[in-house]
Parts: C-alpha cells; structure tokens; sequence
C-alpha cells in the first residue's frame, strides 16, 4: 500500500526512476481499488437499484480520470529506471505488438549504475520496505 501512496504523492514527478517493485505494485493497488468501483457499480445493477449503479460508475470514472497522470508518471520513471526515454511509452499506441513491448520494457531489471535520471532507487528505497 505505501507504494500505490508513494505514486500518488508523486503525482506529476516525471524525472527520476521507479523500480519494479514500485511499478508493479502501484498497478495492482491500482486495479484492486477500481475493481472495488466496479463491484459497487455491478452490485447496484444485482440489487435493480439505479442510483448505486449511476453513483458506481461515476466514482469509477473519477478513480481512473485521477490516476491517468500519476500511472503514466510511474510508467515513465520505471522506463527510467530501464535506461529508456520515456517517450518509449508512445510505442504503446503502435497497434498489437507496442503494448507487448512496453510491457516487456517494465518487466526488465534496473540499470544497476547511476544513469542520466538518478542514481538506483534500489540502493534508496530500504526506508520504504521498513514500513
């Protein structure tokens, strides 16, 4: 959980880099809340209740209207992290292989040096994991 809260208190922070862990773990806390949005929605239509399904889809549309810059911020910094530009994340648009791609890209290890966005947030990161 204090990763999913570390994205979002690094809300537009495009420079420096995310590892794995933290990449993976805002996106998971990420769909498990969404997902949560979802039930309400789905449970207003079980119950034939209007207002829960319209107040559902509403806040689900909030929840992901609100974490498009912070997932996209977190994705550019794990390219980062990778020793990539992020403006390898436009290769998700190319149609079928892009996204396979970029998904490929975040699965990778850290560059284990400094590179030109900051020193491994591995080596930094151990104050995180105490929590």
């Amino acid at each position: 959980m204090s990763w999913f809260l570390k994205g979002l208190k690094q809300y537009a922070d495009f420079g420096g880099r995310a590892r794995r862990k933290e990449y993976w773990l805002f996106n998971l806390f990420s769909f498990i809340f969404g997902m949560l949005f979802v039930f309400l929605w789905l449970l207003g239509d079980i119950i034939d209740s209007p207002a829960l399904t319209i107040f559902g889809f509403i806040l689900l549309g909030i929840y992901y209207l609100a974490l498009i810059v912070p997932s996209l911020a977190v994705t550019v910094r794990r390219l980062h992290d990778t020793g990539r530009s992020g403006f390898w994340y436009f290769i998700s648009f190319v149609p079928f292989a892009g996204g396979i791609i970029l998904f490929v890209f975040c699965c990778l290890d850290s560059e284990n040096a400094n590179n030109q966005w900051g020193s491994n947030p591995e080596n930094s990161d151990s104050a995180i994991e105490a929590i």
